[in-house]
Order: C-alpha cells, then structure tokens, then sequence
C-alpha cells in the first residue's frame, strides 16, 4: 500500500523476544517493508516457543502439531517476512551484506558486545550502508550496564522505581502487570528511527540511535515528582488511592469496582452531589483541593460508604450526571472487546494463518488514525523461513545454486 507513511522503506530486524519485535510490528503497521531474520539452528526468535499455541485443534499449553504457532508469535509476527540466517556462520556474512546494502534501516536487541562479535555492530554496518539507520534496544543502553549485558522487564522495573510507587505504603514491592519496561523502550526505538530517518533526507547520512530499557521507563518515572513528594511528607506509595488528588482512587462497589478521578474543585463538588451531600460542598473541610488534601482519608470513607451497597452502573451514572470522570474497572477479556478500539482497530482479532482453529484471539493494532494515510497490520505471522524465497531470489537475486548451497550447509 503506498498511501503508508513509511511505504517503500525497507527494514531488516534482527530482533528477538519482545522489546524488539515489538518496535519493528510498529514500523511494519506503520507500512516498512519488514525482514524478519531467524537464526535456523536455534528455532528462530525464541517467542516461538512460548506457551499457549494455536493450530488446528485450537489452543492448547503446549504444541501438538508442527505448524502450531505461539500466541506471542502470532500477535508479534504479523506484517513481517521471514528469512532464516545463521550469522554465526563466516559464510553469513555476504547474505547480510547483501540484506543491508539498500535498506533503510536496521533494528537489533542484542545483549551489548553481541553484534561486536558477529561482526554487524554500527560501525560495521555503515562501512556497507552509509545511508542505514541502526536502531539497538537494550536493557542498559548500547554500552551495558549494571551487572549482565542482559535485563529482563522485572529487572528493568525493579532498578527504575516503579514497583515503589504502587502498592500499600508498607507493602510489598509491585510488579507492573504488563511488561512496561519491554513494551516502553520500542515505542521511543521507533520515535527515534522514524526522526533520524527524517534527518537521513536531509543530510544523506544514517545513524545509530540507540535506546535502553532502563532509560526509558526511569524517564516517566521520573514525570512524577517522587523526589519533592516525599521532601514534602507526602506518601510516594498510597495504594488504591491518591490522598493528594482527592477525592481519586479505586473504590469497591456492589457489583466490582470503579475508576474515581475528581481531583479539581468543580468535580469534587459533584461528587458530593452525586452522593446526595451538596451541603459538604460549602464546608471548609471539602471545598478547595488543598482542604481536601488535608482530609482526604475522611472524604474517601465518606464516598467507600455511599457507594459499597450500589451496583457499578448507578455509581457511574450518578457521577457523570454530574460531570464528575468515573468508569467501571474492567478486566482485560471484557476491555479488549470495546466496540469502541475494535472499531477504531486498536485492537484488532487474529486467526491462525492456515487454520481456522475457533480461537477468539485478539492482538493489539496500531493505536494511531491519520486522515491522510493508511495504517494495519492485516498480513498474518509468517512461519520459520516462509520468505527465504522472496526475499533470497526474487528481491536479492540469489540463484537456485546459490540457495540450495546455502541451505544444505545451514547458513540459511
């Protein structure tokens, strides 16, 4: 499709697991061409094996059949072709160079010192494709970092702060249900690609652009002033509610619980007026936000009581009657099913790319509309190697010779 913001440009990942592949899935929705490269003797990425897999007989905790795919693979392949390459094989070298030569840009999330040894680092890559731009997502940043190269989302959000700022004050640490850490730093690997690409247009030059895990969520830790809260006395850990934004936080009612974010003076009032108490609305303890800061345990019991014994969908309704922001707290099954992101394909179903197996799955989209372009990711995950065809003969001009070589000695 050529009315894709990034048609015609061609990217070559070398990425594996999720912070990786999770950047180049963006760029292929965004419309680059995408050549996923595979290591044949190792399987290929490593979220290939990973649990559930759907086939034909429908999802099930291990693999049953061999074109059972991973869930992970089939959320995170798709838009992508696949070629295999052992670029731990001297003769790999001129397949990649040939990859690289007239491609746009290269993404990698290799352990620092990795791509050294391969002989695929930066400095390596320019001296073929000056033009490249070279795009490394790391735990630590391209120069690694405390302890091992290597980082994991649960120690990325250990070391950037995040599991203190929530939980009960005197809790536990608590571990981000996501893996923010993995899915943050792709998203400012495709900012810093799609930029440098822009600058590449201008001055003819690529470049490396290099993010770490580690930075990238420590920066929005650091958005919030943890730092002043707790100079202040205030509480950085507070549970299921904001004692400095109140009346805001997570409260149970009959039916499950809901969302309360009231933090201004012309929310809070409606509040009490959704709870039947406009005569607090006038009294000194409730009616300003520093007042209310103040007494911010008392309001909050004060709204747990009202709303404990009332189904969900009155306590929103007698809110936003009044203006005041509330919702429902959904669980992921229910929220991945809003009309609302399915129509807008924020989210979108995938199906296995040969079976229909009956699986209702679903997988994020490109959460990004534009009125003047076209964006998705409509083709399904590929199989190990599907592409090695297209991409080796058909775009690189490899002969049959040339590829049944390279295929009877492994290195594709």
């Amino acid at each position: 499709m050529t009315d894709q913001p990034l048609a015609g440009r061609t990217v070559i990942d070398l990425t594996t697991a999720l912070a990786g592949p999770y950047a180049t899935l963006l760029l292929a929705g965004l419309g680059a061409t995408v050549i996923k490269v595979e290591n044949p003797a190792t399987g290929g990425d490593t979220s290939r094996n990973n649990s559930p897999y759907v086939g034909k007989d429908g999802l099930a905790m291990s693999r049953r059949h061999d074109d059972d795919m991973s869930v992970s693979m089939l959320v995170r392949g798709r838009g992508k072709l696949s070629v295999t390459l052992n670029l731990k094989d001297p003769r790999a070298k001129s397949v990649f160079t040939d990859l690289v030569r007239d491609a746009d840009v290269l993404v990698e999330n290799y352990s620092p010192g990795v791509t050294g040894r391969l002989g695929i680092d930066y400095d390596s890559v320019r001296e073929i494709n000056p033009r490249l731009i070279y795009t490394s997502i790391s735990g630590f940043g391209a120069q690694g970092g405390p302890g091992s190269g290597k980082a994991m989302d649960s120690i990325i959000q250990a070391l950037s702060g995040v599991m203190m700022t929530a939980g009960e004050p005197d809790g536990d640490p608590v571990r981000f249900g996501l893996p923010i850490g993995d899915m943050l730093a792709p998203m400012f690997a495709v900012i810093g690609t799609v930029s440098a690409l822009l600058q590449a247009e201008t001055t003819g030059q690529g470049q490396h652009v290099d993010v770490s895990m580690l930075g990238a969520l420590t920066s929005l830790v650091a958005c919030e002033p943890f730092d002043a809260f707790e100079a202040v006395g205030m509480p950085q850990r507070t549970g299921s509610m904001v004692p400095r934004l109140a009346p805001f936080g997570i409260l149970p009612v009959a039916d499950g619980h809901i969302a309360l974010c009231a933090p201004t003076d012309a929310f809070a009032h409606g509040v009490l007026r959704a709870m039947g108490r406009a005569d607090l609305v006038a009294e000194a303890d409730f009616r300003t936000r520093d007042q209310r800061v103040r007494r911010a345990d008392e309001l909050h019991d004060l709204i747990r009581d009202w709303c404990r014994d009332l189904p969900k969908a009155e306590v929103i309704e007698r809110l936003s009657a009044e203006g005041v922001p509330a919702a429902e707290v959904r669980d992921p099954k229910d929220a991945v099913r809003d009309p609302l992101v399915r129509r807008r394909r924020e989210v979108v179903p995938i199906t296995h790319p040969r079976h229909d197996t009956g699986a209702d799955l679903s997988a994020t989209g490109l959460p990004i509309t534009f009125s003047g372009a076209s964006v998705g990711l409509d083709s399904p995950a590929p199989a190990l190697g599907e592409h090695n065809d297209h991409v080796y003969r058909d775009l690189l001009g490899y002969t049959d010779e040339e590829l049944t070589a390279l295929t009877a000695d492994s290195v594709i």
